[in-house]
């Protein structure tokens, strides 16, 4: 892969939904990126400004085009999927078919599970396959990261934002708590359920409340987390998850617990064995906060030993639609372009 003078191009097949929304905000001060195709469903046709009008100032004169596969294809460089779960499977054969050689990464599920049966039991379609599973920074049982896997790579599989969450926070401390007890409850802003609308997402339904939902063993991301937690050496993984809709717009606030008799001394020196290089990652002393990475691509974690009750809690914040989604396309295209790894990914929070 050759960057031209003008870097390489990057189209994006859904860009009128928050994550497609956001891969255009990024892509628009990547400094080797240029934004080829904006194309979307219902809203074909539209300008990009008037859809999303946050987004005029570097998309004053484009225009949403349908999603057309022959001129996706026709794109040197990437084309980013950001379409509803199952809807990438059934455009990405002949896309492959068109141009080989692109490199494409899918921001929705369809190509992030092993397994089959799993993908059938949690999504209730035929899997479309499986692609590079697109979490830089998790650590692999065999030692490097996932990161190693990324380089060079065409296809490629963004993580869901909760299953990022999760699994950065519980993958290294393999071995050293009991990962076939874990739970976590997820704390989440309304950005994560996606532009259309619910009843249950209109603001006097939101306002003052929390809301439980996918409670137990229900989430979709569980066998995606699962899955983490096994390329991270983790023999019998078990998770039970809880996740709660609060109303904020993004952010992830992820409390992770395991079965552990190590102290927050062993579980900090552990994080920051595994991430002490991360740029993206910060092991921090303190309990993570939302307000400090919405905006940002920063993941935040700390942990807490309680050996007198044998548990481990562990604590992670990150945005939703930059850590989360849109920043891990991003980050998945510098690795596998050979780029700087942060190039075009904002490390600064907003705050207030």
């Amino acid at each position: 892969m050759h960057m031209s003078a003008k870097g390489f191009t990057v189209a994006v097949a859904g860009a009128s939904g928050y994550a497609g929304a956001e891969v255009v905000r990024l892509l628009s001060g990547h400094p080797a990126f240029t934004m080829g195709d904006l194309a979307a469903h219902s809203q074909a046709g539209l300008p990009l400004a008037h859809v999303m009008p946050h987004l005029v100032g570097v998309a004053k004169e484009r225009t949403l085009s349908e999603i057309d596969v022959e001129r996706l294809a026709s794109h040197d460089d990437a084309v980013v999927l950001a379409l509803p779960h199952g809807a990438s499977g059934q455009i990405v054969q002949e896309l492959v078919k068109m141009n080989p050689d692109l490199v494409i990464v899918d921001a929705g599920a369809d190509f992030r599970l092993l397994s089959a049966s799993d993908w059938q039991r949690w999504y209730g379609s035929d899997h479309a396959g499986t692609w590079t599973y697109g979490l830089p920074e998790l650590p692999r049982a065999e030692g490097g990261s996932q990161r190693d896997m990324l380089s060079g790579a065409t296809r490629i599989a963004a993580p869901g934002c909760n299953a990022s969450a999760v699994a950065l926070g519980l993958a290294p401390l393999v071995g050293l708590v009991d990962i076939s007890q874990s739970t976590a409850t997820l704390i989440v802003g309304t950005s994560g359920a996606g532009k259309s609308s619910r009843p249950d997402l209109t603001f006097s339904r939101m306002s003052g409340g929390a809301h439980p939902y996918s409670v137990g063993n229900a989430h979709r991301h569980i066998p995606e987390i699962l899955q983490s937690l096994r390329m991270a050496g983790a023999e019998k993984p078990h998770l039970s998850v809880s996740a709660v809709l609060l109303p904020m717009t993004r952010g992830i606030l992820a409390v992770c617990t395991a079965p552990s008799q190590a102290s927050s001394d062993d579980l900090l020196a552990r994080l920051r064995e595994v991430y002490g290089d991360e740029p993206l990652i910060h092991v921090t002393n303190a309990y993570p906060d939302t307000h400090d990475v919405v905006g940002s691509a920063m993941t935040h974690i700390n942990a807490v030993g309680d050996p007198d009750n044998g548990l481990a809690t562990i604590v992670v914040a990150l945005d939703n639609l930059v850590k989360g989604t849109a920043g891990a396309v991003i980050q998945c295209l510098n690795v596998a372009f050979g780029l700087p790894e942060t190039t075009g990914l904002p490390l600064i929070g907003l705050n207030p």
